[in-house]
């Protein structure tokens, strides 16, 4: 073989090699995130790059973004943080994370006063009362979902306290509410 045959033998594979690595970065192109949950202690931002993940191949891990986001939210407590995390929601609805069912229920959870672990049922003595240690378990959870949500994100001791008032209101009423129900059959 003379040099100019060499050169093009050696052009053309390198071409070809070329081509096969770059068809192979084709079939497996690079996830656009990385899924890192956000950093810092600035809320918006945290939020921003939350929702930029979660619309770019993480959504699976939205309740770990919404944790994050609610012990970033810690880090400066103020009334305004509820409705940041009122907009976040809504969006993820929007966006087809949650539904609107889902985003209410996890708003309430953390920053509402009312309970979404007290399922009202009509039958009282025969849907709760059965079950009333259990609720109040599942209650109790929620009441340190909203110490978290109204005191450590919002700093709103008032809605906090209303909240834990309804606790100890509602294991009151029911436990007098079983008791005379008697025994369920």
């Amino acid at each position: 073989m003379n040099k100019a045959t060499t050169s093009t033998v050696t052009a053309a594979l390198a071409a070809a090699t070329l081509a096969a690595i770059l068809t192979a970065c084709n079939a497996n192109p690079p996830r656009a995130t990385a899924c890192s949950l956000p950093e810092g202690t600035d809320l918006d931002r945290a939020i921003s790059a939350a929702r930029f993940d979660l619309t770019t191949g993480c959504e699976q891990q939205f309740d770990q973004y919404f944790q994050r986001l609610l012990t970033i939210a810690e880090g400066d407590p103020k009334k305004d943080n509820k409705a940041a995390f009122s907009e976040f929601l809504i969006w993820a609805n929007e966006e087809g994370l949650l539904s609107k069912r889902q985003a209410r229920e996890l708003y309430t959870r953390y920053f509402g006063v009312k309970y979404v672990s007290l399922i009202s049922d009509y039958s009282v003595c025969a849907q709760t009362c059965p079950r009333r240690d259990e609720v109040m378990r599942e209650m109790n959870k929620e009441l340190v979902n909203k110490e978290q949500g109204l005191l450590k994100v919002s700093a709103d001791r008032r809605e906090y306290y209303r909240a834990n008032r309804l606790f100890q209101e509602t294991e009151l009423v029911l436990e007098a509410t079983c008791e005379a129900c008697g025994p369920v059959e």
